[in-house]
């Protein structure tokens, strides 16, 4: 039986009867756009991520549109980002008509090495767009303060790190909540995923969370009569009433994702693999949610055909550093500009990771990589 990298019916099982009763309470209403069920979710949301506001939308990539037009970026500005990273965080640049600026990332924990954040500073740049990336956060609490300073917005993508949190100065601090906007993906597959597209940002400020509300409806602040030009990226009810449920779920899925990672990590070491294989790395006081299990793997597209000979589904995130994207060439960067990320676009390797994965399905991957590696 193959092993998926993910399994959505699986999860869907769990909460199956919650989530009908929740879509059928929206069919009753008949409230599908901006209904009280989206309403509620906001709420609940941002008590949970400890923050005073927080605004639904249509995806993740609107939500860091959204939160860079608030941010006023547009034509002439510069906003620093990562090269290492899905698409959407560096096209919702390009589509204000700003400059992506790359800071080359960590080589153990992926993230944004913020010390290459202050070295691409420039008068030009308008925001720092960090990721979060694979459920673990960065070190924000280097760099805060500096952004703070010179009046550069803070826009976390936070579409992979939903409870994900850092101890900072004795205080818990979740993604999204570091003081600029947080940006959240609700992408089926997400550790809180939604059953469709859906997605949300989290601010700080009531001037902020009004010009995002303002922003997801076409910038109109009543019916007919538009103050700016926004976009139309509602959230819909349906998927607010889903999300309400899994919601109340995510700590148990949390940590039964951690708990799988511990596993990995034995059975890892178990087979003394440490020479062929990097497990992921928890910095200090991060709270890792593991929305991948990523490692670092000699061989790595050998090992990944291997594996899928066997029935394990594995994938890359990423292939192609961003600031190499075709799409991406006006920037100017040109292949060796940030090492790291280009040499973990050939080494990372996704192994299967959700709340359901069985013990025995794990032993079954190393296995598999045992036997790789000692053909």
């Amino acid at each position: 039986m193959a092993i998926p990298s993910f399994d959505l019916k699986r999860n869907y099982a769990r909460v199956e009867d919650e989530i009908k009763e929740a879509i059928d309470r929206v069919l009753a209403s008949q409230h599908f756009i901006m209904g009280p069920d989206v309403a509620a979710f906001e709420g609940e949301a941002a008590a949970y991520l400890e923050t005073p506001y927080a605004v639904g939308c249509a995806s993740g990539s609107d939500a860091l549109i959204l939160a860079l037009m608030a941010s006023g970026v547009g034509p002439g500005d510069e906003v620093i980002t990562s090269p290492f990273s899905f698409f959407a965080t560096v096209s919702c640049i390009t589509r204000l008509g700003a400059r992506p600026v790359f800071a080359d990332v960590e080589p153990d924990t992926y993230n944004m090495a913020v010390e290459s954040v202050a070295s691409a500073l420039t008068p030009k740049t308008k925001a720092v767009i960090p990721v979060h990336l694979f459920g673990q956060l960065c070190r924000l609490e280097e760099i805060t303060g500096a952004l703070e300073e010179k009046n550069i917005a803070l826009v976390e993508d936070c579409a992979q790190a939903f409870g994900a949190h850092r101890v900072h100065d004795g205080r818990i601090i979740r993604g999204g909540a570091w003081g600029g906007f947080g940006c959240f993906s609700f992408f089926p597959t997400k550790n809180l995923g939604a059953y469709g597209d859906a997605g949300m940002v989290t601010c700080f400020k009531e001037s902020d969370a009004k010009e995002l509300s303002r922003l997801r409806v076409h910038g109109a602040t009543e019916t007919y009569l538009h103050d700016e030009v926004g976009l139309n990226s509602r959230l819909d009810s349906i998927q607010a009433a889903i999300l309400r449920v899994r919601l109340r779920k995510i700590e148990t899925w949390t940590e039964e994702r951690r708990e799988a990672a511990r596993r990995y990590g034995l059975l890892f070491a178990e087979r003394s693999l440490e020479d062929e294989i990097q497990t992921p790395v928890e910095t200090p006081g991060n709270r890792h949610t593991y929305h991948q299990y990523v490692v670092k793997a000699k061989r790595r597209d050998e090992l990944q055909k291997f594996l899928a000979e066997r029935g394990v589904v594995t994938r890359v995130y990423y292939p192609l550093p961003l600031h190499l994207q075709p799409c991406f060439a006006s920037a100017g960067y040109k292949p060796g500009a940030f090492p790291v990320a280009e040499a973990l676009s050939g080494q990372v390797l996704a192994l299967p990771m959700f709340p359901e994965l069985l013990p025995e399905e794990q032993e079954t991957v190393v296995s598999a990589i045992a036997e790789f590696y000692k053909r």
